[in-house]
């Protein structure tokens, strides 16, 4: 297994979640009605199938290597980069999954929050994925030594088998690919 190209494999679905973000959003625009069970199982897949499962590989094994065997110093700044992006993704969500509780309690003025952030998240993680595909990923595979290289690989198949064993990436891709269907 080459723990980058299935990050990098990964992002593919992520970047494709970002797409049913804007025409939920879209969809509010023309409507104006919310679909909330549609931008809850987006939640769920951005949590779950992005940011646990994806974001732990990066977070956890790739970056934390490239920390360590690169130094602080080398990497800190483009790392730091991608954590703060991590982390002001998941604010999005969380003010997302904030607003759609208020338009369910009859604030309708908060539909616009929702579009807010739904479309500030998918902006944000489509520049973020770039980044990581052209530029942190590209460098790791340069910087890092074969044998570094290879303790990435061997983690991430670990991280991945648990997932399979789970079910994790089938039930999340399956969601995405169930609400895909349903846009069109």
């Amino acid at each position: 297994m080459d723990a980058i190209d299935l990050m990098m494999d990964e992002h593919k679905y992520i970047s494709r979640g970002l797409k049913v973000f804007r025409k939920l959003s879209i969809e509010i625009l023309n409507t104006n009605t919310v679909d909330f069970t549609s931008f809850e199982k987006m939640i769920l897949f951005v949590r779950n199938y992005a940011d646990k499962h994806h974001h732990n590989k990066e977070e956890v094994v790739l970056f934390k290597k490239m920390e360590t065997q690169l130094g602080e110093k080398m990497v800190k700044g483009p790392l730091s980069g991608m954590y703060i992006e991590h982390d002001l993704g998941r604010q999005h969500i969380k003010l997302l999954e904030e607003a759609l509780l208020r338009v369910k309690n009859g604030d309708l003025e908060s539909q616009v929050d929702i579009i807010a952030n739904s479309v500030c998240y998918s902006d944000l993680l489509t520049r973020h994925i770039e980044k990581e595909n052209k530029l942190i990923y590209t460098f790791a595979r340069r910087a890092l030594n074969k044998a570094d290289i290879e303790d990435i690989n061997v983690s991430c198949e670990k991280l991945e088998s648990l997932a399979t064993k789970n079910n994790l990436q089938k039930q999340y891709i399956d969601v995405l690919e169930m609400l895909e269907k349903n846009m069109v």
